[in-house]
C-alpha cells in the first residue's frame, strides 16, 4: 500500500494518474498547501524541499525498508520500474519517455507555473512578465503539438509516464491563456487522455479533498 502525500495541484495528479491506471493500492494523505501543511516537521522528513508529491512505498523491491521519495517525476519512474507499467523496455523508447518526461519538468511545468502566478495570483499586474510567460507556454504546446503530430502518445504508440507527467499541465489551458483548438494534435491527445476511466477517478480526489468554492 502506497502512502501518497497529496494535493490537487498538477504535480500530484501526476501521481494518482500512474497509481489509477496500475491499480496499485494506495492511502492519500492531504498536505493543505493554502493552510503551509507542507511545512510541517513531519512532512519535510518525507520531502526536504517543502512540496508536494511524495510518497513512503512500504515494501521496495531491496526488503530494506520503507523508502521515501519526493519529486514527482522521480516518484512516476520508481513507480513504472517497481511495476514494468508505463515505461518502454526497449532502449530507444525508453529514452524517448525519459526526454519528455524530463521535458516536461524542465520546461512545460516552470513555464506554465509562473504564468498562473502572474496571471491569476500575483497581487500587482505585469504586463512584461505576463506575456512572457504566455508566449513562452504556447511555445511549448507548439512543441507538444508537433510532437503528437505523427504519434497518439508523447513517446510513440503506448500511453506513458511521459503523458502523464505532461496531461495535468494542459488541464489548466484556460489559466494559462492557451485555446487547445490552437493545437490540433494536443487537442485530440488531451481528450483521449481526459476520458481515460483511471483519469476520472484520479481527479475525483479534488471533489473529495480540495472541491472548488463557490
Amino acid at each position: 500500500m502506497i502512502d501518497l502525500y497529496y494535493w490537487t495541484t498538477p504535480n500530484g495528479h501526476k501521481i494518482t494518474l500512474f497509481l489509477e491506471e496500475a491499480g496499485l493500492p494506495y492511502n492519500v494523505h492531504p498536505i493543505n498547501i493554502s493552510e503551509n501543511e507542507q511545512f510541517a516537521p513531519d512532512f519535510l522528513k518525507i520531502s526536504p524541499n517543502n512540496r508536494i508529491p511524495a510518497i513512503v512505498d512500504p515494501s521496495p523491491d531491496d526488503g530494506s525498508g520503507p523508502l521515501s521519495l519526493f519529486e514527482s517525476g522521480a516518484i512516476l519512474l520508481y513507480l513504472a520500474e517497481k511495476t514494468g507499467l508505463f515505461l518502454p523496455t526497449d532502449l530507444r523508447g525508453r529514452q524517448e519517455a525519459l526526454q519528455w518526461l524530463f521535458w516536461q519538468m524542465g520546461g512545460l511545468g516552470p513555464m506554465a507555473g509562473q504564468n498562473h502566478h502572474f496571471n491569476r495570483f500575483a497581487p500587482e499586474k505585469i504586463p512584461y512578465a505576463i506575456k512572457r510567460y504566455v508566449d513562452e507556454t504556447a511555445r511549448l504546446y507548439g512543441v507538444l503539438d508537433r510532437r503528437l503530430a505523427d504519434r497518439p502518445f508523447v513517446a510513440g504508440d503506448e500511453y506513458s509516464i511521459a503523458d502523464m507527467a505532461i496531461y495535468p499541465w494542459t488541464v489548466s489551458h484556460e489559466w494559462q491563456n492557451q485555446d487547445l483548438a490552437d493545437f490540433p494534435s494536443v487537442q485530440r491527445w488531451f481528450n483521449a487522455i481526459k476520458a481515460r476511466p483511471a483519469t476520472v477517478r484520479a481527479y475525483e480526489w479534488v471533489a473529495k479533498i480540495n472541491p472548488p468554492k463557490p
